[in-house]
């Protein structure tokens, strides 16, 4: 494949990586993500909003960072809850699919639900003033459905796991 026929972009540590056309389409385009509003991304608005930025990101592997503020809605006697943690991940995985839709195939961010969460854990609850690493590994991508592995880390320990369908519509956010 020739260079012309890949989509370039810049990786979280600096490197350039390349995308075939055939998965995101003709676009060339080289990103720093420290420049990317992370409500550019998403369908999502204050303040229901539960990242700060995109850091990493490549075909399997996506990585977001949220602080976690008093101010939250998802915040409760000074942690985040459940339900927080777990809108963390998907955020995570509607981040990745608004840097693929906008930067690499020149679409808008889709709209994404939850189609199914599996073997859930919690190791304990991220505190207010804790900053969260959100992973996403991609394990399988059919069609709009996305299959990901999903962990949760504050300072580098590990606070949730999961396993998680996403599915995308033709719904602009």
């Amino acid at each position: 494949m020739s260079e012309n026929e890949q989509s370039k972009f810049r990786l979280s540590d600096g490197s350039i990586s390349n995308i075939q056309q055939s998965e995101y389409g003709n676009r060339s385009t080289e990103i720093e993500l420290s420049e990317i509003s992370i409500l550019e991304l998403l369908p999502q608005q204050k303040p229901f909003v539960m990242l700060d930025a995109l850091t990493h990101f490549d075909e399997v592997i996506t990585r977001t960072r949220m602080q976690v503020k008093s101010d939250n809605i998802f915040v409760e006697n000074n942690e985040l809850t459940e339900s927080g943690v777990i809108e963390n991940i998907a955020q995570t995985c509607a981040a990745r699919m608004g840097y693929i839709n906008k930067y690499l195939c020149s679409d808008k961010v889709k709209i994404g639900f939850i189609g199914s969460i599996k073997d859930l854990v919690f190791e304990e609850l991220p505190k207010v003033g804790d900053e969260l690493k959100t992973t996403i590994e991609v394990i399988s991508e059919v069609f709009a459905i996305t299959l990901v592995n999903a962990k949760v880390e504050a300072d580098g320990k590990l606070m949730a796991s999961c396993e998680m369908k996403i599915s995308i519509t033709d719904i602009n956010g």
